[in-house]
């Protein structure tokens, strides 16, 4: 029993650092675009504990390097592309609920309505989610809120850059958030053991296996690219896709008549 419970929670602590590090990886498909340029070079104010930071990201990519990377390849080997998109489907299908609940907490109640909509649908005409029937009614898929971002909306300032072993990048925000989201996810009731390691290492390998198409966009310091890639995506996430643009700030406007 003991060595289920390790287990488990090496799984789930895998599954959260995954979840973690999606949000990279839809951020360099093009949400946020993050461009290696000498801003990105020089020591951020925001990472004050850089060095240290710098040897957990080192352990985690030795983790990921010689033990989840491998199994992600088979687990793409091995699967059809129809049988990985309908588990993505189901495990996102699970966490519209967190994220209805902190559209509650939040005050932003059509979100909520909208991914209790797309549970409803999903979790019935779906299969269990299996099928995102949800998106051509008109509730798309959106960005899942976490209790990180709530407490943004609360105003809880994000504290310096952080990464955890294994979990990868956060913030001292989302590092205190973690203990909600994780009793706020649907899985961690599931109280069949060997169901609930289930669905976990399919949710880690998922996940990991929708990352690897994506490596090849990092370029110049890996540790730079992804801290710069975290902070401003949890930026665009906190503020809903809505980001300042001052392009063409300075230049007169067509009625100015200059």
């Amino acid at each position: 029993m003991n060595t289920m419970k390790t287990s488990l929670l090496s799984a789930s602590v895998l599954s959260l650092s995954l979840l973690v590090n999606s949000a990279l990886a839809e951020q360099s498909q093009g949400d946020v675009p993050v461009v290696d340029s000498p801003a990105t070079m020089v020591k951020s104010p925001n990472d004050p504990w850089e060095k240290f930071n710098r040897s957990m990201f080192s352990f985690n990519e030795g983790a990921d390097r010689y033990f989840l990377k491998p199994l992600a390849k088979a687990y793409v080997r091995i699967t059809p592309g129809f049988f990985r998109r309908g588990v993505d489907n189901a495990l996102s299908n699970i966490m519209e609920i967190p994220s209805a609940l902190n559209g509650v907490l939040q005050g932003n109640f059509r979100g909520a309505a909208h991914d209790t909509g797309r549970l409803l649908v999903n979790s019935t005409l779906g299969l269990a989610g299996i099928l995102d029937v949800a998106q051509y009614m008109n509730l798309k898929q959106t960005d899942h809120e976490d209790f990180g971002q709530t407490l943004a909306v609360w105003g809880v300032s994000s504290g310096p850059y952080m990464v955890l072993p294994l979990l990868g990048p956060s913030d001292l925000r989302d590092t205190s958030a973690v203990p909600v989201d994780w009793y706020s996810d649907p899985k961690t009731y599931i109280d069949h053991i060997p169901t609930k390691n289930t669905v976990r290492a399919a949710s880690i390998l998922s996940t990991r296996a929708n990352l690897m198409p994506l490596e090849k966009s990092i370029s110049g310091d890996k540790y730079v690219f992804i801290r710069e890639a975290y902070l401003q995506r949890r930026n665009f996430l906190i503020n809903n896709g809505k980001v300042e643009d001052s392009f063409g700030e300075d230049e007169p406007s067509e009625d100015s008549g200059l």
